[in-house]
């Protein structure tokens, strides 16, 4: 049965559940990119962590398939579910790739990354707080720079990171591994900006 409450405003609260889900996997993967030891074990977590955020995405969209009226357009809400839904796989991703590919010693520039991913996601739960009053909030406009902020430093030190892969002298696989895993971790602080500036679009739009 449809909800037909005059724009239903539960979203606001589902993203923020959300973003606290998003927030405590980087922490989980900030701590397993520190240190790999147990890498099958902490991977197992951080994929609990992708299973909790994959049901609280499901239940964004079950009440958007149910609502009639929603805050804004329906098509901004599945965009911003899905965006935050990218910022978990992509953290599983590069932890998997870990993994995968038997990391027993982190670069420098793959924890600076990390930490660049945790407080990112810091910013996407007080993105989502502020979100929900977001005409001529100012707040919200400083987050969002905020996370734009980030994802250029982090673009930044992905593109030095991978340029000192091709000067050092080491074997061809780790330039391989190495680049592939800078890159997922990239994907991550890209993913949080995407949530940002879908945002503000919004915001905009309902200005």
């Amino acid at each position: 049965m449809f909800n037909l409450s005059p724009k239903d405003e539960k979203f606001y609260d589902l993203f923020i559940e959300n973003a606290n889900t998003i927030y405590e996997t980087s922490l989980l993967f900030k701590g397993f990119v520190e240190d790999v030891c147990n890498p099958d074990e902490k991977l197992k977590e951080i994929k609990n962590m992708e299973r909790i955020s994959d049901n609280q995405q499901h239940n964004i969209l079950n009440e958007l398939n149910k609502t009639f009226i929603t805050p804004f357009d329906r098509e901004d809400i599945y965009s911003i579910s899905k965006e935050m839904d990218d910022i978990v796989d992509f953290m599983e991703a590069s932890a998997s790739r870990f993994v995968m590919f038997n990391v027993d010693v982190v670069k420098e520039e793959a924890k600076t990354l990390a930490d660049f991913v945790v407080k990112s996601c810091a910013y996407i739960i007080r993105l989502m707080e502020e979100f929900k009053n977001m005409r001529n909030n100012a707040k919200l406009t400083e987050i969002i720079i905020e996370i734009n902020k980030i994802e250029e430093d982090g673009d930044c030190l992905f593109r030095s990171a991978v340029r000192q892969l091709f000067v050092a002298d080491i074997p061809v696989l780790d330039v391989i591994k190495w680049r592939e895993i800078y890159q997922y971790i990239e994907n991550t602080l890209d993913a949080c900006e995407s949530v940002a500036n879908i945002i503000e679009g919004v915001a905009m739009k309902n200005a």
